[in-house]
């Protein structure tokens, strides 16, 4: 827990910073004291509604026992084995199966599937799956994936701020310094995969791991990492194409790239997190 609170201060600070150095580039003190504030507000709307904003982005529909019986009460019952609050429940109308959990702790924790995940496992490995992502929760992973998440997307607009800011003017009109303008579209991308690479893909092993613990069942989750990792990537997922920085929330990567995201990926890999499931059969 403490390592997560540590994680989510230095990437709050570090964002700070950031802009605070790209406002002063562009826009002297003045352009500083503008990103800065804007840095500030981002940072405290993304501790309290990065979760909704990411559930928003994928238009998930919370659901309930009625209107989602068999999945919400897979939920409900790994809940009470992991000792959790019971989270909201959300359903995400998309054919490429994969799933997350989100919040900003687990009194104030979501997960969410896509309809794609819940046709196509079984009973036995949704449960898995959905023991993955209550893991998260229980490990509080969730609040620094969230913003991080959140994070990139705001780094990925720091280019507009050469527009807001320019240095000089010539009739009127703003002018931006042509170097400082490449400069922040060579920043602003590479600090967004900084983001990524600086949420720790050890987190995957670790939720894998506890998410078996709390199910009783690691080849259940096993089999249902192989059939996701076969679909994911057949189907795309267009909202995680749209929002990269979203990817790294997912149980699967989503994104149809190939070899360049592969050096930025913010999961292990397949294989190697099936064998570690499957080496814990004969340990539980």
């Amino acid at each position: 827990m403490f390592g997560n609170w540590l994680k989510t201060s230095i990437l709050m600070a570090g964002i700070v910073v950031l802009f605070g150095t790209v406002g002063m580039l562009l826009g002297g003190q003045k352009g500083m004291l503008i990103a800065l504030l804007f840095a500030g507000a981002m940072n405290v709307y993304a501790y309290w509604f990065s979760d909704q904003m990411v559930l928003k982005m994928y238009n998930a529909q919370q659901v309930d026992a009625s209107a989602a019986p068999e999945f919400y009460g897979i939920v409900a019952e790994l809940a009470q084995r992991a000792g959790l609050p019971m989270p909201k429940v959300y359903i995400i109308d998309e054919a490429q199966p994969n799933a997350f959990a989100t919040g900003r702790n687990p009194e104030h924790a979501a997960v969410a599937a896509t309809t794609g995940i819940i046709q196509l496992l079984s009973h036995r490995e949704l449960r898995g799956v959905m023991a993955h992502e209550l893991t998260h929760v229980k490990h509080r992973d969730i609040l620094i994936s969230t913003m991080s998440a959140t994070v990139a997307g705001a780094i990925a607009a720091l280019a507009q701020f050469g527009m807001l800011f320019g240095g000089g003017s010539n009739n009127g009109e703003r002018n931006v310094n042509p170097a400082v303008a490449i400069l922040i579209m060579i920043v602003a991308p590479l600090a967004a995969m900084l983001i990524q690479m600086a949420i720790s893909r050890t987190r995957e092993f670790g939720a894998d791991r506890g998410g078996a613990e709390i199910s009783g069942d690691p080849e259940a989750l096993a089999s249902a990492l192989r059939k996701i990792e076969a679909y994911a990537h057949g189907t795309p997922l267009q909202t995680a194409e749209l929002h990269p920085e979203t990817a790294q929330m997912m149980i699967i990567n989503p994104l149809s790239g190939g070899d360049i995201q592969s050096l930025f990926a913010t999961h292990p890999a397949t294989d190697e997190r099936v064998a570690r499931l499957l080496a814990m059969r004969g340990q539980m």
